[in-house]
């Protein structure tokens, strides 16, 4: 057979073969409808810092989805009134508050263990938002912000994770993994805050850990069936960002060097949550999301 035949047998059978290749065996495993594709309803969630912020932001989403929401943080008092908040807004889920300071290595242990203890059938989704920031100037950054700001921000989500990876694999299902979510910021990829009265080194660091530490956990999780992600956020009201925002000057400013002329809102970091956390994003894993309306991929004032 000369070439030329060759090549047209080989056309002539292609659109078999790719029909082949290609059919999805198992099309039908998750519905495409929005409420199914991209429910939560019934799994159980832990976020850590969800007493205010982006972690009462991601929770909030959680929990008018139908999800069980264990909101941990340092101070019992702020958990229950937050979880009493988001119980009011409604929604078919429900939020309970868990004090919990992730410093040590043994309170992330008991976190988890209290985790354990009350939901036998484990723990859908890990979102490890706890952090701490330290600002000053160059030339008076102390070592003491080093050791706070990087504990928390980085050691704290690797042993929480350690310590919450069998809860995580006891949960995931063919085709909906559990889920580990860490929440970094945009400044972990590009550093911005290094100058002035409240430059924030140990923050910036740590968060550009997180970002990798999450392409490590990838690697390490993958093979119980358990995806990480990362959630990059750029600007969004919390308490980090409270002397900025609080103004309507500062808000002003805010908008202006956005591309999108805004800053972030509830929904914008609710609706990636919900996405990393429901069968819509099972095949989603390692990577690293910026929401930040573009402000990563522009200069820093652009309008």
């Amino acid at each position: 057979m000369d070439r030329l035949a060759r090549l047209g047998a080989h056309l002539s059978a292609a659109p078999a073969a790719a029909a082949a290749v290609f059919q999805d065996p198992v099309q039908g495993e998750v519905g495409l409808r929005a409420a199914e594709l991209f429910g939560v309803s019934g799994k159980v969630c832990l976020v850590t810092g969800g007493t205010k912020g982006i972690g009462f932001m991601i929770a909030r989403g959680l929990v008018e989805n139908g999800a069980r929401v264990y909101i941990a943080s340092r101070k019992a008092a702020l958990c229950e009134s937050a979880a009493a908040e988001l119980n009011a807004i409604g929604g078919s889920g429900s939020a309970v508050g868990l004090a919990a300071d992730l410093s040590t290595d043994e309170a992330c242990a008991a976190l988890a263990a209290a985790i354990d203890a009350a939901e036998p059938g484990g723990l859908h989704v890990l979102v490890n938002n706890a952090g701490a920031t330290w600002g000053a100037p160059y030339e008076e950054y102390p070592d003491a912000a080093w050791q706070k700001v990087m504990d928390l921000n980085v050691r704290a989500v690797f042993n929480l994770t350690k310590h919450c990876t069998p809860a995580l694999a006891r949960a995931a299902r063919a085709g909906d993994p559990a889920r580990v979510i860490n929440i970094s910021s945009v400044d972990g990829c590009r550093a911005e805050q290094t100058n002035g009265p409240t430059a924030a080194f140990a923050y910036t660091v740590s968060k550009g850990a997180v970002n990798h530490l999450t392409h490590a956990l990838c690697r390490a999780l993958s093979g119980q069936n358990i995806t990480v992600n990362c959630i990059a956020p750029g600007l969004f009201p919390s308490n980090m960002t409270s002397f900025f925002l609080a103004s309507p000057e500062g808000r002003d400013m805010a908008r202006k060097s956005n591309p999108l002329g805004k800053f972030g809102k509830t929904a914008d970091m609710a609706g990636v949550a919900v996405f990393l956390s429901s069968p819509a994003s099972a095949h989603v894993n390692g990577v690293i999301i910026p929401v930040d309306g573009g402000a990563l991929l522009h200069d820093r004032g652009a309008a």
